[in-house]
């Protein structure tokens, strides 16, 4: 097993299927240009393969599908029948939900149980604003839909001052009420924002803030998450959970056991780090050449980690895996 000093180790795989998004939100892409998919993508067999390999090398527990919008994807489903019969613990996807309806079925037939569905408001014309992309009543359909087929489900809200700041109680009364667990992300120094502090800080909405706004409607308590969660998870009393990545406010690098594969084959280690490891070469070879040499490449990767604190990273997140 490969483990730092610290004791961290990945048990936490996110394998982002494409590039490619048919939103262009305002923290992701400033320009208004939706990402497309890269020239040099991997096939499903390659992404499918590269699980199993690190499911041997790393130890990976769990695996989270995601994109850019692994929804648009062409692979999604010959990758998702692959590692469905990886016998990993959990298979969960990340999605804006645009075309959650459509693929429900396949999604459900692959034993997908949980989802987390990126949602920042429930106003039509601010999602319009922020999304550049899709429309909320497809969304909110699509969640409905996967509640019914029974399944688990987060919701992944960005607060931004002066975009949406207003929805954080509507958005979160109506997770509640569904049996929906809130997520509110605190805004990250990545991609443009890490190279424009100005723009960062005029919209950066933290833990402290979030949480008396919360508390002028609901009584809430911590509650117990797992050591390597990335959330602050709170309940409220005879009504449901929400929580808060607070990776301005309150890091939580020391127990991080993420590791993300991206769509062309890239390993990054740590969202804070302009590292990365090329497996597209090994994903070629047969096991017993490969997991050498991918083993030495998670030693790499791990090191990339910090030790206390994100501090920004120049990299799209959309590219390598929410």
């Amino acid at each position: 097993m490969i483990v730092d000093r610290q004791g961290r180790r990945f048990r936490n795989l996110r394998v982002s299927l494409t590039a490619a998004c048919n939103y262009a939100c305002t923290y992701c892409v400033p320009n208004g240009k939706r990402l497309v998919a890269a020239q040099d993508e991997l096939s499903a067999d390659a992404l499918a393969r590269g699980v199993a390999y690190l499911i041997e090398a790393a130890g990976i527990e769990r695996l989270r599908i995601t994109g850019g919008e692994p929804l648009v994807s062409t692979r999604l489903d010959p990758f998702l029948r692959q590692v469905s019969q990886l016998g990993l613990d959990d298979i969960s996807l990340t999605t804006n939900g645009q075309l959650l309806e459509r693929k429900l079925p396949l999604l459900v037939e692959c034993g997908i149980r949980r989802l987390n569905v990126s949602l920042d408001t429930l106003d039509a014309s601010a999602f319009r604003s922020i999304a550049r992309g899709g429309d909320l009543a497809s969304v909110l359909a699509g969640m409905e839909a996967a509640r019914e087929a029974g399944m688990k489900i987060k919701v992944n809200m960005v607060p931004l001052r002066g975009q949406n700041l207003d929805q954080v109680l509507p958005l979160l009364d109506y997770c509640l009420e569904r049996g929906f667990e809130l997520r509110f992300i605190e805004l990250m120094r990545m991609g443009h924002l890490a190279r424009d502090p100005n723009a960062f800080n005029q919209q950066f909405v933290g833990l402290p803030e979030l949480l008396e706004l919360i508390g002028s409607r609901h009584q809430y308590v911590q509650a117990d998450a797992p050591v390597d969660a990335t959330a602050m998870r709170y309940a409220i009393p005879g009504a449901g959970h929400f929580g808060v990545i607070a990776n301005e406010s309150v890091p939580f690098c020391r127990t991080c056991s993420r590791l993300r594969l991206s769509s062309t084959g890239w390993l990054h280690g740590c969202l804070s780090s302009s590292n990365r490891h090329y497996v597209g070469d090994l994903l070629d070879k047969p096991r017993h050449q490969a997991l050498p040499a991918l083993q030495r490449l998670l030693v790499k990767a791990l090191g990339d980690k910090q030790d206390l604190a994100f501090s920004g990273g120049v990299t799209v997140m959309k590219i390598i895996g929410g």
